[in-house]
């Protein structure tokens, strides 16, 4: 092998498995930060997805770990990335209430208006559980985000 070709092989990121990505998730479902950033530098995307279309902002806002949501949404991870019933990452924190979370999401540009296949948004989530005060901070959110839009066009 070459200079040149070492060099190129030396880049290359590793595969993306279905290990990894699980590890990945993991990470993310438990709240470990170390497991997400070591994965991360390893070369796994954040933004992978397992084979139910699931990612570590899934589990992680599923899960209610706002730092590590928060983490994911600095590196430019999909806020709106479904799985296979549709649902994005602020359809599980509204399911599971998630206040912080949901809010991290809305202020970050998650879409509140996206249907899972079940044709209902994340609010309708909310509503179907009784989660008052995820219902509350959907609404507070997205005036804060509005009157943001409205003063600083």
């Amino acid at each position: 092998m070459g200079a040149e070709e070492a060099s190129t092989a030396l880049q290359a990121p590793p595969e993306t498995t279905s290990e990894n990505v699980e590890a990945l998730l993991d990470a993310a479902r438990y709240d470990d930060m170390d497991d997400v950033k070591s994965l991360e530098a390893s070369g796994v995307p954040l933004d992978s997805k397992d084979d139910q279309g699931r990612t570590a902002l899934h589990m992680a806002a599923a899960n209610g770990h706002a730092d590590i949501v928060e983490y994911l949404i600095s590196r430019g991870v999909g806020l709106n990335s479904p799985n296979e019933e549709k649902n994005t990452p602020l359809h599980w924190a509204c399911l599971n209430g998630h206040v912080e979370v949901v809010k991290k999401l809305i202020m970050a540009g998650a879409n509140v208006s996206v249907l899972n296949s079940h044709e209902r948004t994340p609010m309708d989530e909310a509503v179907s559980r009784g989660k008052l005060e995820v219902m509350d901070a959907i609404n507070e959110a997205v005036a804060i985000v509005e009157l943001r839009s409205a003063m600083f066009p």
